[in-house]
């Protein structure tokens, strides 16, 4: 039967048509225009809004702020509390606990456990603490923090830097949640292979609560919203802002450029994820420390060259998150621009690094959550911010556009009115400063575009194999849609791409959070045991 639907879902799924397009225009333009009414009608439908004190929010931008406060006051501010736990454990500190497990043969075994080691789950796993970090952080940072950053301050003023910061502090709560639960519910193979994620926790997890019906309606709903997700703003987002990259960078031109530049990355991209998660996890965990510590260095130097501006710049946050300037669309809507870019960055809520996380080798569930926290810190708090001071510092030196005036993805510069997009601009600044970086960083976009690929690759696989089974086939199946997908990505037009991208993402957080909702009592227990074992062991 699995392989029935996975049949049909083949076929039905590309969702373009060049054939009925005229002849005149370029494949770039016929790839779009076919993709075009799908995106935007995705989009309305996930970013529906509720009237709200005379503002129409976004119910999916409710559902992630209430419940990320929510964790963050019942687990006692764990972004701050736990945060040296989380140094810790990432950097190896109690990995002896887990490997004090006992070998599992000639054992006493009651109910198909072992005595001695009922709980161990030390034996499986595939990747360390920081090779799983690096995986789910290589799925967040990257165009979210230079393009996305840059359109959010044009558009909500600076004062969407402070509400960009406050997501990822309490999205530290929400990643805690999730990826705890990831592990606690994770399944592992005859041949020690890990299938993890919301999917999972979904289904097992409120079957355990007696809820087996609605845990498996949103097991599957997540599954099918992540496999899309991960063809959208994990891939053909990705592709298609290398391949602007790439094009403007070399000045190339013609109608398929984007089409070879697509095929060239999708060989790339094939080569590394057919190795599956420990390719993977090898590949980022060398990519994303080095791009990333040449993007937060440079951001240093320019930090520093204005750190007369410093306070000015801070002030000018703290004053627009409270008073907006005019025309920007008052205090909520500021807010409204902050929250969306950061949940967009780094998919706090969304459920997708519990994936990532799911396949760490340690048998306390909560040691992988506490680890996980570091990643809104990372992304959105860390490089977000550094982002946004660099923007905020270019507007202030030279005036270059007017706060407010940004239309979807692209922002009017004042003295050309010309339109330029979220990655040029972020460009223009540190290349102010900095002469030549935008050669740095056309390089940083494509390896953190390459990197979020590789890692949103494996997202989707186990997507994919919790609804069509584990089998070669299935798997074979996904990796050429998901390859066809950065070919198309390439030749899209960005107006198209960023549409389903963006609501592709955000529409997991239905699914995952209403589970959290549930299941987080479960965190509770599994924290207290990894405390427990961890003041037992070094105290």
């Amino acid at each position: 039967m699995k392989y029935k639907v996975l049949s049909i879902f083949t076929l039905l799924f590309p969702l373009f048509s060049i054939a009925q397009e005229t002849a005149e225009k370029t494949i770039d333009e016929r790839v779009n225009d076919a993709f075009m009414p799908f995106a935007t009608w995705w989009e309305g439908f996930v970013l529906t809004p509720i009237p709200v004190a005379g503002y129409d929010l976004p119910i999916v931008l409710i559902l992630l702020i209430l419940g990320a406060t929510f964790f963050t006051i019942y687990f006692k501010v764990p972004g701050i509390s736990k945060f040296g736990l989380a140094i810790n454990t990432v950097r190896g500190k109690y990995d002896e606990m887990d490997d004090h497990g006992v070998e599992k043969s000639n054992l006493n075994v009651v109910d198909g456990d072992i005595v001695d080691t009922i709980g161990d789950e030390s034996k499986d796993g595939e990747v360390s603490h920081f090779q799983a970090l690096a995986t789910a952080v290589s799925g967040t940072v990257g165009l979210g923090n230079i393009a996305g950053v840059a359109v959010a301050i044009a558009l909500g003023g600076p004062g969407a830097t402070f509400w960009m910061v406050i997501c990822g502090l309490i999205g530290m709560s929400t990643k805690f949640v999730e990826c705890t639960l990831g592990v606690k519910y994770r399944d592992v193979g005859e041949d020690g292979t890990v299938y993890g994620g919301p999917m999972y926790y979904l289904s097992k997890g409120l079957k355990e609560n007696g809820r087996a019906g609605l845990g498996k309606v949103l097991g599957v709903l997540f599954a099918i919203l992540c496999v899309g997700a991960s063809f959208g703003g994990g891939n053909a987002f990705q592709s298609n802002q290398a391949a602007v990259q790439l094009t403007t960078m070399f000045n190339l031109e013609g109608g398929a450029t984007g089409l070879i530049i697509g095929v060239i990355m999708a060989v790339l991209v094939g080569i590394v994820i057919i190795g599956g998660i420990k390719k993977i996890a090898s590949v980022t965990e060398k990519i994303v420390p080095f791009m990333a510590g040449i993007y937060v260095l440079a951001s240093l130097v320019i930090i520093f060259a204005n750190i007369k501006y410093v306070g000015d710049a801070f002030g000018m946050i703290f004053a627009g998150a409270f008073t907006p300037a005019a025309g920007i669309g008052g205090i909520v809507g500021v807010i409204i621009v902050g929250f969306q870019r950061a949940a967009f960055s780094n998919e706090a809520g969304a459920g997708s690094a519990a994936i990532a996380h799911s396949a760490v080798r340690t048998k306390y569930a909560a040691s992988e959550g506490v680890v996980a926290l570091l990643e809104p810190f990372i992304d959105t708090v860390v490089i977000c911010t550094m982002t946004a001071l660099v923007i905020i510092f270019f507007n202030m030196d030279t005036g270059a556009f007017e706060y407010g005036n940004a239309v979807g993805s692209t922002v009017l510069l004042t003295d050309s009115q010309t339109y330029v997009g979220g990655v040029d601009l972020t460009s223009m600044a540190y290349d102010s400063v900095i002469p030549g970086f935008r050669y740095v960083l056309t390089i940083a976009i494509i390896m953190f575009a390459f990197s979020t690929m590789i890692s949103w690759s494996y997202y989707g696989l186990q997507s994919w194999k919790f609804l069509f089974g584990r089998g070669k086939v299935a798997d074979t199946v996904y990796k050429i849609l998901f390859l066809l997908f950065v070919v198309i990505g390439a030749a899209a037009t960005l107006d198209a791409v960023i549409k389903f991208s963006d609501a592709m993402i955000l529409a997991l957080v239905f699914p995952n959070m209403v589970g959290l909702l549930f299941l987080f009592p479960k965190v509770k227990a599994e924290l207290n045991s990894y405390l427990s074992d961890i003041k037992a062991n070094f105290n």
